[in-house]
């Protein structure tokens, strides 16, 4: 099985470049981040015609998470068991659009998009943490009740977690993605007992996921690290290899991260 987590960046803009990537890739499972579209705008039909089934979560035209499977697609959850709430400005608190599983084939597969975060002071860092928080207690608890349960824990996780991650840590140094704080949010998913296969299968350093749209960050390869995948220990030993697909940041109309690939025994 191959399973994929992409943050697409807008899938309206970027649908033809999707269903290519699944056709090409030959990708059972895609997980996206950042669809940025309303569950009832969302390019089902497209989908299925290509024999794929389809999970979504999306408000409106920010944020975003679904699964587009081919290997079956049961038991949706809209949210993580715990997920915390954001009040935007002149709104009430609610719970975003950002994480969604689902049952594929017997693996839980969650596609994830954690909160920017967007500067250290802001209300939006506090979130961020939170989701982080939250995602690692809860994912720990899935594992406390069964220790042989098949979980991903896909996407874009807003954390550079070492500084080979980052381009330049001193550009960093006061931002986000890579302070103590959302580190060790990261971390505790380790400590909750899942595995950060992409990093086992691909250690090497300066290996980016995301490059920014200005200042010509990809041709001069200024990028970052941040979209992983965390499984869960019977899983993670089913994991045979790794890839990032860096040809897909490439040509005109490219999302700012590139599909992140687990080949599953």
């Amino acid at each position: 099985m191959r399973i994929a987590t992409w943050n697409v960046n807008s899938l309206r803009a970027r649908l033809d470049r999707t269903l290519d990537y699944l056709r090409r890739h030959q990708i059972d499972v895609l997980a996206l981040q950042e669809t940025k579209v309303a569950d009832a705008a969302f390019p089902d039909e497209a989908f299925a015609a290509a024999g794929y089934q389809v999970a979504h979560r999306g408000f409106d035209q920010w944020n975003g998470v679904a699964v587009i499977s081919r290997v079956g697609l049961e038991g949706v959850q809209t949210a993580l068991p715990h997920q915390p709430a954001f009040a935007k400005p002149g709104q009430e608190p609610r719970v975003e659009a950002r994480a969604l599983g689902v049952s594929c084939d017997g693996i839980t597969v969650w596609s994830l998009y954690v909160p920017h975060g967007r500067a250290q002071a802001d209300p939006h860092m506090a979130y961020k943490l939170a989701f982080l928080d939250t995602l690692a207690v809860d994912a720990a608890t899935w594992l406390a009740a069964d220790p042989s349960a098949q979980i991903a824990l896909v996407g874009d996780f807003n954390v550079a977690p070492l500084d080979t991650d980052v381009w330049d840590p001193a550009v960093f140094k006061d931002l986000t993605h890579t302070s103590p704080a959302e580190r060790a949010g990261l971390t505790a998913l380790a400590t909750a007992g899942f595995r950060e296969v992409t990093r086992e299968h691909l250690p090497g350093e300066h290996l980016y996921t995301q490059w920014d749209y200005q200042k010509l960050r990809f041709p001069k390869n200024q990028g970052m690290r941040i979209d992983f995948a965390f499984c869960s220990p019977a899983l993670a030993d089913r994991v045979t290899g790794v890839e990032m697909v860096r040809d897909e940041r490439k040509g005109s109309g490219a999302s700012d991260h590139v599909p992140v690939e687990l080949i599953i025994e």
